[in-house]
Protein backbone atom coordinates (compact mmCIF):
# COMPACT_ATOMS: atom_id res chain seq x y z
CA UNK A 1 0.00 0.00 0.00
CA UNK A 2 1.66 3.20 -1.15
CA UNK A 3 2.25 5.86 1.51
CA UNK A 4 1.06 9.45 1.54
CA UNK A 5 3.86 11.83 0.59
CA UNK A 6 2.69 15.39 1.23
CA UNK A 7 3.17 17.59 4.27
CA UNK A 8 -0.11 16.10 5.55
CA UNK A 9 1.07 12.48 5.32
CA UNK A 10 1.15 11.73 9.05
CA UNK A 11 -2.28 13.15 9.86
CA UNK A 12 -3.83 11.60 6.74
CA UNK A 13 -2.65 8.20 7.91
CA UNK A 14 -3.97 8.90 11.43
CA UNK A 15 -7.33 9.92 9.97
CA UNK A 16 -7.69 6.66 8.05
CA UNK A 17 -6.79 4.69 11.19
CA UNK A 18 -9.44 6.65 13.08
CA UNK A 19 -12.09 5.94 10.42
CA UNK A 20 -11.25 2.24 10.42
CA UNK A 21 -11.67 2.19 14.21
CA UNK A 22 -15.26 3.35 13.64
CA UNK A 23 -15.92 0.36 11.39
CA UNK A 24 -15.50 2.04 7.99
CA UNK A 25 -13.40 0.46 5.24
CA UNK A 26 -10.43 2.44 4.01
CA UNK A 27 -10.86 1.29 0.40
CA UNK A 28 -13.70 3.80 -0.06
CA UNK A 29 -11.62 6.66 1.32
CA UNK A 30 -7.93 6.15 0.62
CA UNK A 31 -8.01 6.64 -3.21
CA UNK A 32 -9.62 10.07 -2.88
CA UNK A 33 -7.22 11.16 -0.15
CA UNK A 34 -4.34 9.93 -2.34
CA UNK A 35 -5.55 12.23 -5.14
CA UNK A 36 -5.62 15.20 -2.77
CA UNK A 37 -2.25 14.24 -1.27
CA UNK A 38 -0.73 14.12 -4.78
CA UNK A 39 -2.05 17.60 -5.58
CA UNK A 40 -0.57 18.96 -2.34
CA UNK A 41 2.76 17.37 -3.31
CA UNK A 42 2.64 18.77 -6.84
CA UNK A 43 2.05 22.27 -5.48
CA UNK A 44 4.66 21.78 -2.73
CA UNK A 45 2.08 23.16 -0.32
CA UNK A 46 2.60 23.42 3.40
CA UNK A 47 0.03 23.80 6.18
CA UNK A 48 -0.11 27.58 5.77
CA UNK A 49 -0.97 27.25 2.07
CA UNK A 50 -4.10 25.21 2.67
CA UNK A 51 -6.53 28.10 2.56
CA UNK A 52 -9.72 28.57 0.45
CA UNK A 53 -7.85 29.94 -2.63
CA UNK A 54 -5.76 26.75 -2.72
CA UNK A 55 -8.89 24.61 -2.83
CA UNK A 56 -10.52 26.82 -5.46
CA UNK A 57 -7.48 26.21 -7.68
CA UNK A 58 -7.78 22.49 -6.96
CA UNK A 59 -11.42 22.64 -8.01
CA UNK A 60 -10.52 24.40 -11.28
CA UNK A 61 -7.91 21.73 -12.02
CA UNK A 62 -10.71 19.14 -12.07
CA UNK A 63 -13.39 21.14 -13.89
CA UNK A 64 -13.50 18.48 -16.63
CA UNK A 65 -14.14 15.81 -13.97
CA UNK A 66 -16.82 17.28 -11.71
CA UNK A 67 -17.85 13.96 -10.17
CA UNK A 68 -14.25 13.19 -9.26
CA UNK A 69 -13.83 16.58 -7.59
CA UNK A 70 -17.09 16.20 -5.67
CA UNK A 71 -16.04 12.82 -4.28
CA UNK A 72 -12.59 14.12 -3.30
CA UNK A 73 -14.21 17.19 -1.73
CA UNK A 74 -16.41 15.00 0.45
CA UNK A 75 -13.44 12.92 1.62
CA UNK A 76 -11.14 15.90 2.24
CA UNK A 77 -13.83 17.93 4.01
CA UNK A 78 -14.27 15.03 6.45
CA UNK A 79 -10.50 14.96 6.97
CA UNK A 80 -10.35 18.66 7.85
CA UNK A 81 -13.35 18.31 10.17
CA UNK A 82 -11.28 15.68 11.95
CA UNK A 83 -8.39 18.14 12.27
CA UNK A 84 -10.77 20.74 13.74
CA UNK A 85 -12.04 18.24 16.33
CA UNK A 86 -8.46 17.44 17.28
CA UNK A 87 -7.79 21.19 17.56
CA UNK A 88 -4.96 20.97 15.04
CA UNK A 89 -6.65 23.74 13.03
CA UNK A 90 -9.27 26.30 14.08
CA UNK A 91 -11.57 26.19 11.06
CA UNK A 92 -12.25 23.91 8.12
CA UNK A 93 -10.88 25.73 5.02
CA UNK A 94 -13.39 23.86 2.85
CA UNK A 95 -16.46 25.16 4.63
CA UNK A 96 -17.38 27.53 1.78
CA UNK A 97 -16.04 25.44 -1.13
CA UNK A 98 -19.01 24.23 -3.16
CA UNK A 99 -19.22 21.05 -5.17
CA UNK A 100 -19.86 21.07 -8.91
CA UNK A 101 -23.43 20.64 -10.08
CA UNK A 102 -23.61 17.08 -11.39
CA UNK A 103 -25.44 15.86 -14.44
CA UNK A 104 -28.61 13.87 -13.96
CA UNK A 105 -27.87 10.23 -14.73
CA UNK A 106 -30.34 7.96 -16.53
CA UNK A 107 -29.11 4.34 -16.40
CA UNK A 108 -29.41 1.95 -19.31
CA UNK A 109 -32.43 -0.25 -18.68
CA UNK A 110 -32.89 -3.73 -20.13
CA UNK A 111 -36.44 -4.83 -20.80
CA UNK A 112 -37.34 -8.30 -19.43
CA UNK A 113 -37.26 -9.63 -23.00
CA UNK A 114 -33.76 -8.21 -23.58
CA UNK A 115 -32.53 -9.81 -20.36
CA UNK A 116 -33.92 -13.18 -21.46
CA UNK A 117 -32.17 -12.85 -24.83
CA UNK A 118 -28.91 -11.78 -23.17
CA UNK A 119 -28.88 -14.83 -20.90
CA UNK A 120 -29.74 -17.20 -23.76
CA UNK A 121 -26.84 -15.80 -25.83
CA UNK A 122 -24.38 -16.17 -22.94
CA UNK A 123 -25.56 -19.68 -22.13
CA UNK A 124 -25.35 -20.79 -25.76
CA UNK A 125 -21.77 -19.46 -25.95
CA UNK A 126 -20.54 -21.83 -23.21
CA UNK A 127 -17.76 -23.83 -24.81
CA UNK A 128 -18.06 -27.63 -24.68
CA UNK A 129 -14.30 -28.19 -24.44
CA UNK A 130 -13.62 -29.44 -20.86
CA UNK A 131 -10.79 -26.92 -20.57
CA UNK A 132 -13.24 -24.01 -20.84
CA UNK A 133 -16.68 -25.45 -20.05
CA UNK A 134 -16.81 -24.93 -16.29
CA UNK A 135 -15.21 -21.49 -16.40
CA UNK A 136 -17.74 -20.32 -19.00
CA UNK A 137 -20.56 -21.91 -17.01
CA UNK A 138 -19.50 -20.04 -13.85
CA UNK A 139 -19.44 -16.73 -15.75
CA UNK A 140 -22.96 -17.42 -17.00
CA UNK A 141 -24.14 -18.13 -13.45
CA UNK A 142 -22.57 -14.90 -12.17
CA UNK A 143 -24.36 -12.84 -14.83
CA UNK A 144 -27.58 -14.75 -14.11
CA UNK A 145 -27.37 -13.62 -10.46
CA UNK A 146 -26.76 -10.02 -11.52
CA UNK A 147 -29.84 -10.12 -13.75
CA UNK A 148 -32.26 -12.15 -11.63
CA UNK A 149 -31.27 -11.03 -8.12
CA UNK A 150 -30.07 -7.45 -8.71
CA UNK A 151 -26.63 -8.06 -7.22
CA UNK A 152 -23.64 -5.75 -7.51
CA UNK A 153 -20.93 -7.19 -9.73
CA UNK A 154 -18.63 -8.10 -6.83
CA UNK A 155 -21.32 -9.96 -4.92
CA UNK A 156 -21.76 -13.21 -6.91
CA UNK A 157 -17.98 -13.41 -7.36
CA UNK A 158 -17.39 -13.41 -3.60
CA UNK A 159 -20.13 -15.85 -2.64
CA UNK A 160 -18.93 -18.87 -0.66
CA UNK A 161 -20.31 -22.33 -1.35
CA UNK A 162 -22.30 -22.38 1.88
CA UNK A 163 -23.80 -18.95 1.19
CA UNK A 164 -26.31 -20.60 -1.13
CA UNK A 165 -28.84 -22.41 1.05
CA UNK A 166 -30.72 -24.73 -1.26
CA UNK A 167 -33.10 -26.00 1.42
CA UNK A 168 -34.24 -22.42 2.10
CA UNK A 169 -33.93 -21.04 -1.42
CA UNK A 170 -31.83 -18.14 -0.13
CA UNK A 171 -28.42 -16.58 -0.67
CA UNK A 172 -26.42 -14.95 2.11
CA UNK A 173 -24.44 -11.94 0.86
CA UNK A 174 -21.63 -11.04 3.23
CA UNK A 175 -20.14 -7.60 3.88
CA UNK A 176 -20.28 -5.91 0.50
CA UNK A 177 -20.90 -2.19 0.01
CA UNK A 178 -21.35 -0.31 3.32
CA UNK A 179 -20.06 -3.51 5.04
CA UNK A 180 -23.62 -4.82 5.22
CA UNK A 181 -24.76 -8.44 5.26
CA UNK A 182 -28.10 -9.49 3.82
CA UNK A 183 -30.10 -12.64 3.18
CA UNK A 184 -32.16 -12.67 -0.01
CA UNK A 185 -34.80 -15.02 -1.36
CA UNK A 186 -33.82 -16.53 -4.69
CA UNK A 187 -36.32 -16.69 -7.58
CA UNK A 188 -37.48 -20.19 -8.52
CA UNK A 189 -35.82 -19.94 -11.95
CA UNK A 190 -32.46 -19.24 -10.27
CA UNK A 191 -32.93 -22.12 -7.83
CA UNK A 192 -33.43 -24.46 -10.79
CA UNK A 193 -30.30 -23.12 -12.49
CA UNK A 194 -28.30 -23.46 -9.27
CA UNK A 195 -29.51 -27.03 -8.74
CA UNK A 196 -28.20 -27.85 -12.22
CA UNK A 197 -24.91 -26.02 -11.62
CA UNK A 198 -23.89 -27.54 -8.28
CA UNK A 199 -23.42 -31.15 -9.50
CA UNK A 200 -21.32 -29.82 -12.40
CA UNK A 201 -19.24 -27.79 -9.95
CA UNK A 202 -18.70 -30.89 -7.82
CA UNK A 203 -17.54 -32.87 -10.86
CA UNK A 204 -15.08 -30.23 -12.07
CA UNK A 205 -13.74 -28.84 -8.78
CA UNK A 206 -11.59 -31.35 -6.96
CA UNK A 207 -9.92 -29.02 -4.47
CA UNK A 208 -11.47 -27.38 -1.42
CA UNK A 209 -12.01 -23.94 -2.90
CA UNK A 210 -14.56 -22.01 -0.88
CA UNK A 211 -16.10 -19.96 -3.69
CA UNK A 212 -19.48 -20.85 -5.15
CA UNK A 213 -18.37 -19.62 -8.59
CA UNK A 214 -14.62 -20.25 -8.59
CA UNK A 215 -12.22 -18.93 -11.17
CA UNK A 216 -8.77 -20.30 -11.96
CA UNK A 217 -6.70 -21.93 -9.22
CA UNK A 218 -9.44 -21.57 -6.64
CA UNK A 219 -9.54 -17.78 -6.84
CA UNK A 220 -12.60 -15.65 -7.59
CA UNK A 221 -13.80 -15.09 -11.13
CA UNK A 222 -12.38 -11.90 -12.58
CA UNK A 223 -14.64 -8.91 -13.25
CA UNK A 224 -12.68 -8.45 -16.48
CA UNK A 225 -14.00 -11.80 -17.71
CA UNK A 226 -17.57 -10.85 -16.75
CA UNK A 227 -17.31 -7.58 -18.68
CA UNK A 228 -15.89 -9.33 -21.74
CA UNK A 229 -18.62 -11.97 -21.95
CA UNK A 230 -21.33 -9.42 -21.16
CA UNK A 231 -20.06 -6.95 -23.78
CA UNK A 232 -19.96 -9.59 -26.49
CA UNK A 233 -23.53 -10.68 -25.70
CA UNK A 234 -24.82 -7.09 -25.74
CA UNK A 235 -23.38 -6.66 -29.24
CA UNK A 236 -24.85 -9.98 -30.37
CA UNK A 237 -28.39 -8.92 -29.46
CA UNK A 238 -27.90 -5.51 -31.07
CA UNK A 239 -28.29 -3.14 -28.13
CA UNK A 240 -24.72 -1.93 -27.72
CA UNK A 241 -24.63 1.86 -27.53
CA UNK A 242 -22.22 4.46 -26.13
CA UNK A 243 -22.62 6.46 -22.97
CA UNK A 244 -23.70 9.95 -23.99
CA UNK A 245 -24.16 13.31 -22.30
CA UNK A 246 -26.78 15.70 -23.67
CA UNK A 247 -27.03 19.08 -21.96
CA UNK A 248 -27.12 18.30 -18.22
CA UNK A 249 -28.19 14.66 -18.54
CA UNK A 250 -25.95 11.62 -18.94
CA UNK A 251 -27.47 8.49 -20.46
CA UNK A 252 -25.59 5.36 -19.44
CA UNK A 253 -24.38 2.62 -21.74
CA UNK A 254 -25.18 -1.04 -21.02
CA UNK A 255 -22.82 -2.45 -18.39
CA UNK A 256 -23.11 -5.40 -15.99
CA UNK A 257 -24.30 -2.93 -13.33
CA UNK A 258 -27.18 -2.00 -15.67
CA UNK A 259 -28.64 -5.41 -14.83
CA UNK A 260 -28.99 -4.28 -11.21
CA UNK A 261 -30.72 -1.06 -12.28
CA UNK A 262 -32.96 -3.06 -14.61
CA UNK A 263 -33.86 -5.55 -11.88
CA UNK A 264 -35.06 -2.73 -9.62
CA UNK A 265 -36.93 -0.83 -12.34
CA UNK A 266 -38.59 -3.91 -13.82
CA UNK A 267 -39.62 -5.05 -10.33
CA UNK A 268 -41.29 -1.71 -9.64
CA UNK A 269 -42.96 -1.78 -13.05
CA UNK A 270 -44.32 -5.27 -12.38
CA UNK A 271 -45.71 -4.14 -9.03
CA UNK A 272 -47.40 -1.18 -10.70
CA UNK A 273 -48.93 -3.43 -13.38
CA UNK A 274 -50.42 -5.55 -10.59
CA UNK A 275 -52.30 -2.47 -9.39
CA UNK A 276 -50.14 -2.08 -6.30
CA UNK A 277 -48.12 0.92 -5.13
CA UNK A 278 -44.42 0.91 -6.14
CA UNK A 279 -43.83 3.48 -3.39
CA UNK A 280 -44.97 1.01 -0.73
CA UNK A 281 -42.58 -1.62 -2.09
CA UNK A 282 -39.49 0.58 -1.75
CA UNK A 283 -38.50 -0.41 1.83
CA UNK A 284 -38.56 -4.13 0.95
CA UNK A 285 -36.74 -3.63 -2.36
CA UNK A 286 -34.14 -1.47 -0.57
CA UNK A 287 -33.35 -4.30 1.85
CA UNK A 288 -33.15 -6.80 -1.03
CA UNK A 289 -30.71 -4.57 -2.94
CA UNK A 290 -28.65 -3.75 0.15
CA UNK A 291 -29.31 -0.01 0.17
CA UNK A 292 -28.69 1.76 3.45
CA UNK A 293 -31.81 3.92 3.06
CA UNK A 294 -34.84 3.27 0.91
CA UNK A 295 -34.67 6.80 -0.50
CA UNK A 296 -31.70 5.53 -2.54
CA UNK A 297 -34.06 2.97 -4.07
CA UNK A 298 -36.67 5.66 -4.74
CA UNK A 299 -34.58 7.12 -7.58
CA UNK A 300 -35.65 4.13 -9.68
CA UNK A 301 -39.19 5.49 -9.72
CA UNK A 302 -37.96 8.22 -12.07
CA UNK A 303 -37.37 5.66 -14.82
CA UNK A 304 -40.44 3.48 -15.06
CA UNK A 305 -39.22 1.03 -17.71
CA UNK A 306 -36.92 0.52 -20.69
CA UNK A 307 -39.35 2.17 -23.11
CA UNK A 308 -39.62 5.24 -20.88
CA UNK A 309 -35.84 5.46 -20.69
CA UNK A 310 -35.49 5.26 -24.48
CA UNK A 311 -38.15 7.94 -24.80
CA UNK A 312 -36.06 10.24 -22.62
CA UNK A 313 -33.01 9.61 -24.82
CA UNK A 314 -34.95 10.28 -28.03
CA UNK A 315 -36.48 13.44 -26.59
CA UNK A 316 -33.10 14.79 -25.43
CA UNK A 317 -31.54 14.11 -28.85
CA UNK A 318 -34.43 15.79 -30.69
CA UNK A 319 -34.13 18.89 -28.50
CA UNK A 320 -30.32 18.92 -28.39
CA UNK A 321 -29.94 22.20 -30.28
CA UNK A 322 -32.40 23.95 -27.98
CA UNK A 323 -30.90 22.67 -24.75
Amino acid sequence: MKPFKSSLAIVLKEYITYRCSLGYTESNLRPWLYAFDQYVCDKEAGHDDLMPPFFLDFKKSLKEKPQTFNTILLAVRGFFNYLVRRQIIDENPLIDICSYAENAFIPFVFSPDQIDKLLVIIQSAIRKDPMYFFKDYSVYMAILLLARCGMRISEPLRLKLDHYRSNEGTIYIEKTKFSKDRLIAVPKAVINEMDNYLPVRKAFIQDQTQYLLPGQNGHTLSTKRIYKVFGRAVKDIGIDQPRRTIANTTFGNPTPHSLRHSFAINTLKRIKQQGKSPQNALPILAVYLGHRKYRYTAVYLKVVDAEHRQGLVDFAISRQEEI
